[in-house]
């Protein structure tokens, strides 16, 4: 049975993991808040983008000219992996790497190669994938928007010079504080877009200048740039937001083990003093006796 002491130093050690649980938490829901900030302002301009090539699909007289909707025979295909760098956020790594795995062993008809982002994902695959191409770490939770255009030329630039056929990315969607959806979508070649009747009649009477395809060449890097970056902030957000409730729910269990551990010490000292008492009481009678 633990002594007093061990139970006095158990008490200790709990609350300052408590401490740092609380502090991490609080942390975790500064860079949240403004996580879920740069998301909303994102998706918007995200959204505007995909309205823009709809309208010009349906106005455009051309077929559609540009490198990145060239739909080719799937040889050789790029998965891009984005967790985080850092642990303690409850199961956002393992989840997405789950369902990772699943999509390889679906895809094991073609020549897969690997782009991670996240020193979780480097140290998970290192040893279990042998065709890492390029790896992307230390974000820090945060977006940096020179190495996010650096990764987006990195990637556009295999597939318009045919070193891959598809490139597809997998990371972890940012619904609302208590939802996060993990998806694995693909990221090129571009969907080529279509609209509905009433956009068509809408942009029918556009005149394009300069040409649909001159607009395609300025339009779609700055498509690329934006579909990358906001994958990366609802990474980055749903991160912080797991790592919050994880923080969160570790700081509630300290609370309940020093409680916990409070009764236990209580109920030793309590029968550690009865027993003195006994026998201080068994002492005095046998003198007396």
């Amino acid at each position: 049975m633990a002594t007093l002491r061990d139970v006095e130093k158990r008490i200790r050690t709990v609350k300052s993991t408590r401490r740092i649980t609380k502090a991490m938490e609080m942390v975790a829901a500064a860079k949240l808040r403004r996580s879920q900030a740069a998301v909303e302002q994102a998706k918007p301009y995200a959204q505007k983008l995909d309205e823009m090539l709809s309208h010009l699909a349906v106005g455009s007289t051309a077929e559609i000219a540009h490198p990145y909707f060239e739909e080719r025979p799937v040889k050789k295909r790029t998965l891009v992996v984005i967790v985080s760098d850092r642990g303690l956020c409850g199961s956002f790594n393992s989840n997405l790497l789950r369902k990772t795995d699943k999509w390889l062993k679906e895809h094991q008809d073609t020549d897969i190669e690997m782009v991670v982002v996240g020193k979780r994902a480097n140290d998970y695959y290192k040893t279990r994938f042998d065709n890492i191409v390029e790896y992307y770490g230390d974000w820090g939770g945060a977006i940096d928007y020179g190495r996010a255009r650096g990764l987006v030329t990195y990637l556009t630039n295999r597939f318009v010079t045919g070193e891959t056929d598809e490139i597809d990315l997998a990371f972890t969607r940012f619904v609302s504080l208590v939802r996060y959806n993990i998806e694995i979508e693909k990221y090129l070649p571009v969907p080529r877009p279509e609209a509905s009747g009433q956009e068509s009649s809408s942009v029918s009477d556009y005149i394009f200048e300069p040409s649909s395809e001159e607009i395609y060449g300025q339009l779609m890097p700055s498509y690329a740039n934006t579909k990358m970056i906001t994958a990366l902030l609802e990474s980055f957000a749903s991160e912080h937001g797991s790592r919050m409730m994880a923080m969160g729910n570790a700081t509630r269990n300290a609370g309940d083990m020093v409680d916990s551990l409070t009764l236990e010490y209580n109920k030793a000292r309590q029968a550690q003093i009865t027993k003195e008492l006994l026998e201080v009481v068994s002492g005095a009678e046998a003198l007396a006796g």
